[in-house]
């Protein structure tokens, strides 16, 4: 596992994550930049999906980006913590981890699911993040690389942090 400082849309890996709506139509966010990197073709194979649900990973192509895969996930909104939020996190992490693991994916990038707009806190998002990865990694071949994409600085130092922690 590692943590970079970027724009996830340029990372040639075998699949990114992209943390999505329900609807998998475009949002903003990681989403809308996700949408706009990978060109319109993607809207149509997201619209033949019909959806997602919160909790849920699904797999398209990557069409113009850099990665071959999209996992879109649709983390939870945050109200508090007693909703079910946790939970639901922990379970959009463990769908794409065995999303890759299913692909025999190599390298999976993942952005800070639920931070933005969603307002999950950023340090207690990044530990569900850290804790699920690893103990995926533990009992599967694939993916090999877990890389945390982080596009702003706060983010970066929260996993920077508990990633040393794990090395």
């Amino acid at each position: 596992m590692e943590v970079i400082l970027g724009d996830i849309t340029k990372l040639d890996v075998d699949a990114i994550v992209n943390a999505a709506n329900t609807s998998l139509l475009g949002g903003s966010g990681v989403d809308g930049a996700i949408h706009r990197a990978s060109g319109r073709e993607l809207v149509d194979e997201c619209r033949s999906l019909r959806g997602c649900k919160i909790g849920d990973a699904k797999l398209t192509k990557g069409y113009r980006l850099p990665a071959r895969f999209i996992i879109h996930t649709v983390g939870p909104v945050w109200r508090g913590g007693n909703c079910g939020e946790p939970e639901l996190l922990v379970s959009c992490y463990r769908k794409c981890m065995q999303i890759a693991a299913d692909n025999n994916f190599n390298s999976l990038a993942f952005p800070c699911i639920s931070t933005g707009i969603y307002q999950y806190p950023k340090a207690l998002a990044a530990e569900v993040a850290v804790k699920v990865c690893n103990e995926q990694l533990q009992i599967s071949s694939y993916p090999k690389k877990v890389i945390f994409c982080c596009y702003d600085q706060e983010n970066y130092e929260i996993y920077k942090a508990l990633l040393s922690n794990y090395s």
